[in-house]
């Protein structure tokens, strides 16, 4: 008996441990991939032992959070407000042709008051770290050999504003919509950095938010978040229109027996 309530003791000990991680990669806004501190880091800051870290670290393990690699550390897998925001809406992604505007038509408000936020409190070094976002999509953009890249530095790029709101909750469900977003336009989201006259538009957008934001001017960067928006969703819009038209063009071309060139 003695034993058994040492053990559950252990357990609840665990889960709480458990509870404080999940805390700490919330809070501080820890993405998928990203490596979490040593396990002495991480006893010295919780003020427990390693074994008992172990078991949290397994809790998290069993719930799909974070992934133990053996001598490579613990990595996150995903969080539990982005399971909870992408699980139950990816269904949709399969059903309907049109759910990529319904992304963006989302991200239209949430990426003007991420961007107004941004503005009124960024730190120096968010300030920082938004510019060198900024420099290395347009430096993907000037080699532009590699549009897939460039389209994931353009998210880079607005989740980096979207961190300097320092809203926890915004910044969460901006990076769900961005996995939603990919999930649904993955084949079209590349095709948007090949096309001539989106480029230099795409580019002032860019600057102009970035400038706004950095310069602290909240109005004039919800402003330019939403513009851009427009013009992306637009763009995207004329593209799934054209994939569509060769869609129904080659379809017809396949009944009537022509060659494609």
């Amino acid at each position: 008996l003695p034993f058994r309530g040492k053990h559950m003791n252990k357990n609840r000990l665990s889960d709480q441990i458990a509870d404080q991680l999940e805390h700490m990669i919330t809070d501080s806004g820890m993405t998928v991939g990203q490596r979490l501190p040593s396990e002495r880091v991480l006893a010295e800051r919780f003020n427990v032992s390693r074994p008992s870290l172990r078991e949290a670290i397994r809790v998290l393990t069993s719930k799909g959070l974070v992934d133990s690699k053996q001598g490579g550390g613990t990595y996150i897998k995903q969080t539990t407000i982005d399971a909870a925001l992408t699980d139950p809406i990816l269904n949709l992604v399969s059903n309907r042709e049109d759910f990529f505007h319904d992304v963006l038509e989302v991200r239209h408000a949430l990426d003007g008051q991420a961007a107004y936020y941004a503005a009124s409190r960024a730190t120096d070094d968010d300030r920082k770290k938004i510019t060198a976002a900024y420099e290395e999509m347009i430096r993907l953009h000037v080699e532009g050999d590699d549009p897939m890249r460039e389209a994931l530095a353009d998210a880079t790029f607005h989740l980096t504003i979207t961190e300097s709101s320092h809203n926890i909750v915004l910044l969460h469900i901006m990076r769900s919509l961005f996995l939603l977003l990919q999930e649904s336009i993955k084949h079209n989201l590349d095709k948007l950095y090949t096309i001539p006259r989106v480029h230099d538009p795409l580019t002032d957008q860019h600057h102009n938010l970035m400038d706004a934001v950095v310069k602290g001017d909240p109005d004039r960067a919800r402003i330019a978040a939403q513009e851009h928006l427009v013009f992306v969703e637009e763009t995207l819009h004329d593209i799934s229109k054209e994939h569509d038209r060769h869609e129904r063009y080659l379809r017809q071309a396949s009944i009537l027996g022509k060659e494609v060139e």
